[in-house]
């Protein structure tokens, strides 16, 4: 069993997957990283797992995992989550945006301080940035709260977060520079609103007693 799991969800990356696993796969080695890293295909038109297999032929510790279809960034870290097999588990976005030293924009930043004040109001979160696509867990709480997740799409982090506090979990918020990468799908506005829409979806799944155990 390995130490660390990185999962990486993966929809149309083909122009961006190939520099992310050879940083990630060097930074493995240069650790000395008892680690498995798991691509999770969700259902890609471009070359992404074509790109992601040519690599598995030289890094054994590389893996490709295929979603039945295009189910949602969600979906993606759950079932790599659910799949990977490390001790200690963590999600990063395809294009390493939260590693590459850039500051987000303006307006997005603004955005973000909107939703979080929201996911304050109605889900009682006090972080400053859930949206961040980097996140790690232990594989307890990964057992605890991943088969409890319902959100599939982009509002599938504060649902994660709601869940660890609703578990009783530790959850420590550490900063990182955070970049806005070119090429990203989110647009702030039109996922912006289905994200509050998810939210109200996950605190009346948590008011109708559909976090419990016993319904997952």
């Amino acid at each position: 069993m390995p130490r660390y799991s990185i999962i990486i969800p993966a929809y149309n990356e083909g122009a961006r997957l190939g520099a992310t696993l050879d940083h990630v796969l060097s930074y493995v080695a240069k650790e000395g990283w008892d680690a498995e890293i798991i691509v999770v295909n969700d259902g890609s038109r471009d070359q992404t797992p074509d790109l992601v297999r040519e690599r598995t032929r030289q890094h054994p510790n590389l893996r490709l995992l295929e979603n039945p279809g295009n189910r949602g960034k969600g979906y993606s870290v759950r079932n790599g989550m659910l799949d990977a097999n490390g001790e200690v588990l963590l999600f990063s976005d395809a294009d390493l945006s939260e590693l590459q030293g850039h500051r987000q924009s303006l307006l997005r930043q603004i955005y973000g301080r909107i939703f979080n004040l929201l996911l304050r109001i109605f889900l009682g979160l006090g972080f400053k940035d859930t949206q961040c696509g980097f996140k790690a867990f232990t594989r307890s709480a990964v057992r605890d709260i991943f088969p409890l997740q319902r959100i599939e799409r982009w509002g599938f982090d504060p649902e994660l977060l709601f869940l660890a506090r609703k578990s009783g979990l530790n959850v420590k918020e550490v900063a990182v520079v955070w970049s806005h990468a070119e090429g990203t799908r989110i647009s702030p506005l039109r996922d912006g609103m289905r994200m509050f829409l998810e939210v109200l979806q996950i605190r009346w799944n948590a008011l109708t007693g559909k976090y419990s155990a016993q319904q997952s």
